[in-house]
């Protein structure tokens, strides 16, 4: 496994780490079609925007609706807008089998969201961005992972007295 993978095209190898990844999520009692419709939603939940980017016919047109300021951005958006790509990247991973072995293959590698296109979520391109997404995904890795099994397994106390009360 290579120390770290880097991702952002959706049919690249690792594509399916990406939020345009074609993988629906139930979340709100609702399906959406990517992540990254829930995720663009969300900048308006409550409003009829939210509707609107989850019929979105693409992520990319659901990415777009999301970024246009024509739409009024939640006041709070700066606050929660990391909690609400958790909840995304969570649920994505937990609701599609095939996704989880995925993401616990990658082991200990670093995730990267290689792109120009963004500083906050990706690495810039250059690596000086920020990859929220790539650090949010190796949360979700490790929350996912099973724990390390001990090799010696411990006897526990009560069960070492029993056995020596049988002598």
């Amino acid at each position: 496994m290579p120390d770290k993978i880097t991702f952002y095209r959706v049919n690249d190898e690792y594509g399916c780490l990406s939020n345009f990844a074609p993988y629906p999520i139930m979340l709100k009692e609702k399906m959406w079609p990517t992540s990254e419709h829930y995720f663009q939603a969300q900048k308006f939940a409550g409003t009829s925007h939210e509707e609107e980017i989850r019929l979105a016919p693409s992520p990319s047109i659901a990415a777009a609706m999301g970024r246009s300021r024509q739409r009024p951005l939640r006041p709070d958006w700066e606050k929660v807008r990391e909690q609400i790509m958790y909840e995304a990247v969570y649920a994505k991973f937990t609701q599609h089998e095939e996704l989880r072995k995925m993401l616990l293959s990658t082991g200990d590698a670093l995730l990267i969201e290689h792109t120009v296109n963004d500083r906050y979520w990706a690495d810039g391109g250059d690596g000086t961005g920020q990859n929220r997404l790539g650090h949010i995904l190796m949360e979700v890795r490790r929350e996912l992972s099973p724990p390390p099994v001990n090799e010696t397994p411990t006897i526990p106390l009560i069960t070492r007295f029993k056995t020596w009360f049988k002598k």
